[in-house]
């Protein structure tokens, strides 16, 4: 199960509504950098049949079925630190990450 707190709810439902249209955030894991893996978000227009939804507080969070056990537990998080704002993943399945912070291994 992946959940988002309530400051990441609020700011997927102004980027969709600024949007004006799509299904809700794409959340994915791609083969990338140092450590394996890195996260990847977009906007969902559609889900594909190999799609899992997940509907939390009016929000919908559309997963690749293959990212699922990268993701499974992961909370997202919406923070801002002085004039920086982001989205931070909280992963407990992520065993080690670049120094950089841009990507991650996991237990499998």
């Amino acid at each position: 199960m992946i959940t988002l707190t309530e400051t990441a709810v609020e700011r997927v439902r102004d980027m969709v509504t600024k949007r004006g249209s799509g299904l809700g955030l794409r959340i994915g894991v791609t083969e990338s950098g140092c450590s394996g893996y890195s996260y990847a978000l977009d906007y969902a227009e559609t889900a594909e049949e190999d799609d899992v939804v997940i509907e939390q507080d009016g929000i919908n969070v559309v997963i690749a079925e293959s990212s699922l056990s990268l993701l499974d537990g992961m909370e997202l998080d919406f923070v801002t630190q002085g004039l920086n704002q982001s989205f931070k993943f909280n992963n407990p399945n992520v065993i080690s990450s670049c120094g950089c912070g841009e990507s991650f291994s996991v237990t499998k």
